[in-house]
């Protein structure tokens, strides 16, 4: 008999239709059963020894909560028997009807509950407990997961020793994940957390990837990558780490229209195994990553997020460096401009923020210049050794990606027809923040322009975090910043920021409630099991 492996996870929701993923211990049908008829059956696919399906469930009704049960051959598998949760919801929304979306990244697995959490209560799980608690009470419309959804790099002591008594771990990649196997590993730790899985069968969720999916740092310039792929290890690593974001995360960032016409989603549903198939898309997109999209866009009535690959879609050659391929960057411009006039809310889903602190900010377009050679051999050598130790790749650190990007958005937000806001949605930095661009002269958007960065989710924050970014945000340190900036001939920003709310500091997620032209921000932190606590909130329409 076909037992419930993982999930389900509820991925796509509009009006009338939803996808939801599980993974099962042997192949079967999957069927979704909800009320009035509503419901979808899929068989499942192969990958690597392991079975997965994606169902299209159909037949829903607009503005309704329709609880859901999960059959595997016939055989009801989900709601567990003995949940102690509220019953698995699909809520669809009415056109109109304001959008609440919860963001945030970097999410270490919650250890067991039996064990001391060396990090804090995780958001997540703190959220979960909260709507459990009230479920007719306030709840997300989706879940925005800007990154590290699990770490590949830094594993649990349980990981570690189930990795132990794999291989030996004196061999490298040491107690890092190798390969598919010991990736579905990170997801089950992750995801078959009580809280998390029932909270991600209950509330719709977007996901993209991060570096810690694959490895710290994973792209952040052409001799990181040429050293990486010098080890024995590294191929097997990007390989699977490639093939397990597919299936575990971007199929359900997919429409049912976009997984119909998916050749890809297709062969492998197709295939009596597809693992040969995932794995030649996989090679594919490490040769030539220009050929691979891992963007999407997802529109919530007129609320548009774009949510953007920034790490897989890199150019990183130093005389052509860019955080987007042209092709990734024509995509988000076209996607971006496209049918002025019918969205309200701009979202551009970036992991790596676009407005960091000045110093930093500076730092990292003085680095990008160093290693460009505009100093010298001797001080490009100084300028990747720096780049590696200090993480210094974020989109300063790609000045004419940075260019690109502030241009995109005032054009986006400019005209008879802008949105109300334009916001830049980030994790990465471990800490919260909302910065607000100002463009010379007053040539500005109409519409508001914010960075809004969220972080962690659950994870540790060193207290040189805390330190280095309270001082990052000062007034000497943008001076400093301005002294590097000038060593390196960097010219201006075309445009300057401020910092309007933050640095905030602790396992935390931010909401946004965004209306027909109104739009408001809320931060909360984990304080508990079961708590969590408003630490700021504000209106960001004007």
């Amino acid at each position: 008999m076909a037992e419930l492996r993982l999930g389900p996870l509820l991925r796509y929701v509009d009006g009338s239709s939803a996808t939801v993923w599980v993974e099962t211990s042997r192949p079967c049908t999957v069927r979704v059963r909800a009320a009035d008829g509503a419901g979808g059956e899929a068989r499942t696919f192969q990958i690597a020894g392991h079975h997965y399906a994606l169902v299209p469930v159909t037949g829903l009704t607009p503005g309704t909560t329709t609880p859901y049960e999960v059959l595997l051959d016939g055989m009801d598998v989900w709601p567990l028997a003995d949940s102690p949760f509220p019953a698995s919801v699909i809520r669809t929304p009415i056109e109109g009807d304001p959008v609440r979306l919860t963001f945030g990244s970097c999410r270490w697995a919650a250890p067991p509950a039996d064990e001391e959490d060396p990090v804090g209560p995780d958001a997540l799980d703190t959220l979960a407990a909260r709507m459990a608690a009230d479920p007719d009470g306030e709840r997300p419309d989706v879940l925005v997961l800007l990154g590290d959804q699990v770490y590949a790099d830094e594993t649990s002591k349980a990981t570690r020793r189930w990795l132990a008594a794999r291989r030996d771990l004196s061999e490298p990649p040491g107690n890092e994940v190798a390969d598919y196997e010991e990736y579905t590993r990170l997801y089950y730790e992750s995801w078959l957390d009580p809280e998390v899985r029932w909270l991600l069968s209950t509330v719709p969720s977007c996901m993209i990837f991060d570096d810690h999916d694959v490895i710290d740092d994973w792209n952040t310039s052409a001799a990181w990558l040429a050293d990486m792929r010098a080890t024995p290890w590294w191929r097997e690593r990007l390989l699977s780490g490639l093939m397990s974001y597919w299936v575990h995360q971007h199929l359900g960032n997919l429409s049912p229209a976009e997984l119909a016409a998916d050749p890809l989603f297709a062969a492998v549903r197709e295939a009596p195994d597809g693992t040969d198939e995932l794995r030649s898309f996989a090679c594919k997109a490490d040769a030539d990553p220009a050929s691979v999209r891992w963007s999407y866009r997802r529109d919530f009535g007129r609320v548009r997020l774009l949510m953007v690959d920034t790490r897989a879609a890199r150019v990183l050659d130093e005389e052509a460096r860019s955080m987007l391929n042209p092709g990734e960057a024509r995509w988000l411009r076209e996607q971006a401009l496209d049918a002025p006039g019918s969205y309200d809310h701009l979202l551009i889903g970036t992991s790596l923020p676009w407005l960091l602190p000045h110093l930093v900010h500076d730092a990292e377009a003085w680095n990008a210049a160093l290693c460009r050679g505009e100093r010298g051999e001797r001080w490009a050598r100084f300028g990747e050794d720096l780049r590696r130790r200090a993480d210094l790749e974020h989109w300063a650190a790609f000045p004419s990606s940075f260019d690109a990007l502030t241009e995109l958005i005032a054009e986006a937000g400019s005209g008879p027809d802008a949105p109300a806001t334009v916001c830049v949605l980030s994790g990465d930095v471990h800490h919260a923040y909302i910065a607000e661009p100002a463009w010379p002269d007053g040539t500005g958007p109409d519409a508001r322009v914010l960075q809004l960065t969220c972080s962690p989710v659950h994870n540790a924050i060193p207290l040189a975090i805390r330190l280095g970014f309270r001082f990052g945000w000062s007034g000497f340190a943008r001076v400093l910043g301005r002294r590097f900036a000038g060593h390196g001939g960097c010219p201006k920003p075309p445009i300057d920021w401020r910092r309007t709310g933050g640095p905030w500091f602790g396992n935390q997620l931010m909401t946004l409630t965004l209306g027909r032209r109104s739009a408001r921000l809320r931060l909360e932190q984990a304080r508990g099991a079961a708590r969590l606590e408003t630490v700021a909130e504000t209106e960001l329409t004007r």
